[in-house]
């Protein structure tokens, strides 16, 4: 077992362990550590445990100190650069007509590199770019390209349902979402209506999919043949899946159908298809297929 405390960079930003050392830390703190980057601040957001040797990336480096009222003030003064050096980027991208789009630039805590995060269609010859700004700034650049879903997170927003969006507030990763999570909560297949601000499928989606999982199981598919507790036959009309109720058009013996309403356990049917087997109308197929390409194209991130 080994004592670590868990430290993150940014809002809604991954948790990296680090060794607290002599150090007595709690979580809030903001405490300077060593990354691959350079000399950074970070705010402590799991206070002293012990995990699993196996859980932990070695080597785990240790907090150089607790930070300081004075490391604090040089933070404030690098975010206020920060805001400096992304108007002149803007200005040089401008100048070597480059088609990208500026998203964020962020200084180290040591002032040894900065970072100016973009978005682009494809692949951008930036070198003359870099010289250029390496000669203003007098420091280590790096352009990092990114995909819109890292666009959204960073400079965050309003989601349809009014909340601030998930993934500038809590969501360290992003998850896999399938259009097929639509489809299994009953959603409208509208593109409008089930994709994010970033133009993605919203990752709220897999937040009921599990659930939505489990409760349609107990459920025929409408069109299913089922049986009824008054041995009657019928074919499903629609479904309620939060109340588990199923209406039904059942055959009546002078030819006449009627639509009843029954509970999901009180008929007999065939056992739910599996998620993975869940069948697309050819429409839905277009969708399907126009979105994932959509997404896929979302996961470029060059350096």
């Amino acid at each position: 077992m080994t004592k670590v405390i868990g430290v993150r960079f940014r809002t809604a930003g991954k948790v990296y362990f680090f060794a607290p050392g002599k150090f007595n830390i709690d979580t809030g703190d903001q405490v300077i550590v060593e990354t691959a980057r350079g000399v950074e601040i970070g705010s402590v957001v799991t206070g002293i445990r012990e995990i699993d040797d196996g859980q932990i990336l070695q080597p785990l480096k240790p907090v150089i100190r607790i930070a300081t009222q004075e490391d604090k003030r040089k933070e404030t003064k690098n975010r206020e650069k920060e805001k400096e050096a992304f108007t002149i980027c803007q200005e040089k991208i401008r100048k070597h007509k480059l088609e990208m789009k500026l998203i964020d630039a962020e200084y180290t805590f040591d002032n040894n590199k900065v970072l100016f995060y973009f978005t682009a269609d494809g692949r951008i010859d930036f070198r003359e770019l870099v010289k250029d700004l390496a000669g203003v700034f007098r420091t280590r650049i790096e352009l990092r390209q990114i995909g819109v879903r890292d666009e959204t997170k960073i400079r965050g927003g309003l989601g349809i349902c009014g909340r601030t969006l998930c993934c500038h507030t809590y969501l360290t990763e992003f998850a896999p979402v399938s259009i097929r999570m639509a489809k299994e909560q009953n959603l409208s297949l509208n593109p409008t209506k089930i994709s994010g601000v970033c133009g993605r499928l919203m990752c709220c989606l897999t937040n009921e999919e599990e659930t939505y999982e489990e409760l349609n199981s107990h459920l025929p598919l409408i069109g299913d043949i089922v049986t009824t507790p008054e041995k009657l036959r019928g074919t499903v009309h629609s479904v309620n899946v939060l109340r588990q109720q199923v209406k039904v058009v059942v055959d009546l013996d002078n030819d006449e159908k009627e639509i009843r309403e029954y509970k999901a356990g009180e008929l007999r049917f065939k056992p739910r298809r599996k998620k993975k087997d869940m069948k697309l109308s050819s429409e839905e197929m277009k969708q399907l297929k126009a979105l994932e390409e959509k997404n896929s194209s979302s996961k470029l991130e060059n350096e």
